[in-house]
């Protein structure tokens, strides 16, 4: 079962945040991050109710807030490559799903708007796919967020480049670059819909697909690799030759007793490290933090503490155990 902990994101945070404030204990936002405050009131809600005061919500403090056994995190459910795709997500925005899927910003780069979990834009042409595709097969969900505003982001599509980055600059602050309200509003909303998260995930098929065949390239069979690969072909793009050839001879000096798990998470961690390596200087550490959470299954990464199998279920099961290995790829019409 998962539980939660200092450091811990998402809506099942904010339902404690909810319950706790009920009993008039918690008095910070209801915002889903499980910092200081919420632990403070956690520990004073076990105190009170008699259980182990660890500031932790596990199993059973959440049954007694709650009076039914702990939820697991929705993100469980999802395939192999919506899972890693949310994780990668969370690094990148700090939010967890599906906050992670509604990553936006504005012109800084030159790209007029970025949004979504890899941040597809304008300028380079990606993003207008998805948006295309979320209304050809849900038009009413499209209409239901943005409702007036509806026929101008339709008319922004259909206009040339040029045209969809003068409206995408006409949204924003022209020296910020934040995107104004409502139209910040309701991106954030289309991208918390699962409609549009299934497009954004097929829409990194490409990339998931080439984690994967890291996996094969390295002998690596784990979904946590796959992961760990397809985190790497956002976050560096992929690993060169002569950084592969450090690897290899890494690899080859392991101990012979070695096996099983441990051979796969050490592995893995010489991955992360050689990985982190050869990427610029000012980043390394940065990139060999991130990293080794994902080869060691959990850690710390710009202050948010992750568990890996607990909030995302990606642990060392086999791959061919996962729900979705190999994806179809989007194909331009």
């Amino acid at each position: 079962m998962a539980s939660y902990r200092l450091g811990s994101k998402g809506t099942e945070v904010s339902r404690i945040q909810q319950r706790l404030k009920e009993e008039g204990l918690y008095l910070g936002p209801v915002d889903g991050d499980f910092g200081g405050g919420t632990e403070a009131a956690v520990r004073v809600f076990q105190a009170k109710e008699g259980l182990e005061v660890d500031g932790n919500v596990g199993p059973i403090t959440w049954k007694a807030l709650f009076a039914q056994e702990i939820l697991a995190p929705s993100i469980l459910d999802k395939p192999l490559n919506h899972r890693s795709l949310a994780l990668t997500g969370t690094f990148e925005t700090g939010q967890a799903p599906p906050e992670c899927f509604t990553g936006l910003s504005g012109d800084f780069d030159g790209q007029g708007i970025s949004f979504g979990v890899l941040q597809w834009n304008f300028g380079q042409g990606s993003l207008q796919p998805l948006l295309r595709e979320m209304i050809d097969q849900h038009d009413d969900i499209v209409r239901s967020i943005f409702q007036d505003h509806y026929g101008v982001l339709i008319a922004a599509l259909q206009s040339d480049r040029d045209a969809l980055l003068a409206f995408a600059r006409s949204i924003q602050h022209s020296a910020k670059h934040f995107v104004f309200e409502p139209w910040k509003g309701m991106f954030k909303s289309l991208g918390r819909t699962e409609e549009f998260q299934e497009i954004q995930v097929r829409h990194a098929a490409n990339l998931f697909n080439s984690a994967i065949n890291l996996c094969a390239e390295y002998g690596l069979t784990s979904q946590r690799a796959a992961a760990l690969m397809f985190d790497i072909k956002v976050q560096n793009g992929s690993i060169s030759n002569q950084v592969k050839h450090v690897i290899l001879q890494d690899f080859h000096a392991l101990p012979a007793n070695l096996s099983g798990g441990d051979l796969e998470v050490a592995k893995m961690r010489i991955v992360a490290n050689r990985r982190a390596e050869a990427a610029n200087p000012r980043w390394i550490e940065d990139v060999r933090a991130r990293k080794l959470c994902l080869a060691n299954g959990g850690g710390a990464v710009h202050g948010i503490v992750y568990d890996l199998d607990e909030q995302f279920g990606i642990g060392l099961a086999s791959l061919q155990a996962g729900k979705a290995t190999n994806v179809a790829a989007y194909t331009p019409a």
